[in-house]
């Protein structure tokens, strides 16, 4: 399978991706973007094992292309789109594997302002040029490498965000990755806060670098239960730091679409009128506190770059995803784990409930989670099926995959979507009730694995 992936480049380190491909690679997407003598581009790694080696691979692949790196060294994900628009760079590489398990590494690459570079915008042409380019000619130039600290200047720019009414106390579960980066913006504030596994370990000892997975919330919870009043809420980090999973002062999880709906609600009170986006997954809640805020709600596709794009088009001040992206458009319209963090600490320092209480209105409809099935059948062929069942009953649309909204006559939405990278469809569908969810899911289910 290539390590080209949807969104980014990834793979097993010296088993799928060696330093070598790292080398061609940067040389790919320097002639892809057009760099030339003069052009600079910031790189930025995790804590994995591997990512100082393949730091220096990238590197010297720029180099060779005449291309000046701007090494930020150690930085989160969200730090390196920070570089990319303050330094005012031609690009950006953040050498990480994201929630990915210490085995694996990978990249992500951007144009000029932090916008990123997908599949469907480079990452094809890229591989493509790698594949073409004589790598025994000689380089083409000789940049330069200098070094940059970005950390304090992003720290000030993450606290330009925060508008406490009242100081807090949170819980922050590091995962011995790149949240520990995030954490200098916390300093100086309003909002303090007791860690977990802060410290830097590529080898993730405690837990994986993933708060999607529940079970890693684990040790959060528990940090929040045994110490009743003391915390606001909990987050937890994922491996580079552009996400964020958050807990309330009980240790429950709070969903991520229902943290898009509070945040842009917030938003909103300052920014009437203005566009915040949903991804197609989340609850229907996340349109209707949109709607009643005064904002324009949008619909968009899953996936961090169209998500980007989307926003830019629609000038709007703020995005959720349901895997617990959050993005602003006060930091070049990317992601922020610290932002979301001080959004949602604004949100409780100037309520009179706990954050249990001001999430519990939210929870109004049953939601089915996403549920994947391996199929045999090409999964194309499956979204045909469900897209001639529903179509002329129902308004069928395809902004990612078939989307089926019935809300108003039968009281459900679903969405059936592939995956980029196996062989899965993948099922989210929400009803006005459980027994509506239940019915519906059941009914999609039996069409999907036919």
């Amino acid at each position: 399978m290539s390590i080209f992936k949807a969104y980014d480049i990834r793979g097993v380190y010296d088993k799928e991706l060696f330093d070598r491909d790292f080398y061609r690679i940067a040389r790919a997407y320097a002639r892809f973007c057009g760099f030339g003598g003069g052009s600079k581009v910031v790189v930025a790694r995790d804590c994995r094992k591997s990512s100082d080696a393949l730091f220096e691979a990238f590197s010297q692949g720029l180099v060779d292309e005449g291309v000046n790196v701007v090494d930020i060294g150690l930085a989160s994900t969200p730090m390196s789109y920070f570089a990319n628009a303050s330094l005012g760079a031609d690009g950006s590489a953040m050498i990480t594997a994201s929630h990915n398990t210490k085995e694996w590494n990978g990249c992500k690459l951007c144009r000029a302002a932090a916008v990123p570079i997908s599949g469907a915008t480079g990452l094809k042409d890229i591989e493509r040029i790698v594949g073409e380019i004589d790598f025994h000619e000689p380089p083409s130039g000789r940049g330069l490498i200098e070094k940059a600290d970005v950390s304090k200047a992003y720290s000030a720019h993450v606290r330009e965000f925060a508008h406490l009414a009242r100081p807090l106390t949170v819980a922050m579960d590091f995962a011995n990755g790149m949240g520990i980066a995030e954490s200098a913006a916390f300093a100086d504030s309003d909002l303090t806060y007791d860690s977990l596994f802060g410290e830097y370990d590529g080898d993730f000892p405690n837990h994986d670098a993933n708060p999607l997975h529940v079970e890693t919330l684990a040790e959060l919870q528990a940090l929040v239960r045994a110490n009743p009043g003391k915390y606001a809420f909990g987050v937890a980090f994922d491996g580079d730091a552009d996400r964020a999973g958050f807990i309330d002062e009980k240790g429950d999880v709070i969903p991520m679409d229902f943290v898009t709906a509070l945040v842009a609600r917030d938003l909103l009170a300052a920014n009437p009128g203005a566009a915040c986006l949903y991804d197609l997954r989340s609850s229907k809640v996340c349109e209707e506190t949109i709607l009643a805020a005064g904002g324009k709600p949008v619909m968009s596709r899953v996936g961090h770059s169209f998500i980007k794009a989307q926003m830019r088009e629609n000038d709007a001040i703020f995005a959720g995803e349901l895997s617990g992206h959050y993005y602003f458009k006060a930091n070049s319209t990317a992601e922020s784990s610290s932002m979301a963090t001080f959004a949602l600490a604004n949100i409780v320092s100037a309520a009179d409930l706990p954050l249990s209480e001001l999430v519990a209105p939210l929870r109004r409809y049953a939601q089915s989670g996403e549920i994947n099935t391996r199929t045999t059948t090409p999964p194309a062929e499956v979204l045909e099926r469900i897209r001639s069942r529903f179509a002329g009953k129902a308004r069928v649309f395809e902004l990612d995959g078939v989307s089926v909204d019935a809300w108003e006559t039968e009281g459900y939405w679903a969405n059936v979507r592939m995956s980029n990278t196996e062989p899965l469809v993948r099922l989210n569908l929400e009803g006005k009730d459980k027994s509506i969810m239940e019915t519906k899911r059941d009914e999609y289910l039996a069409l999907i694995r036919a």
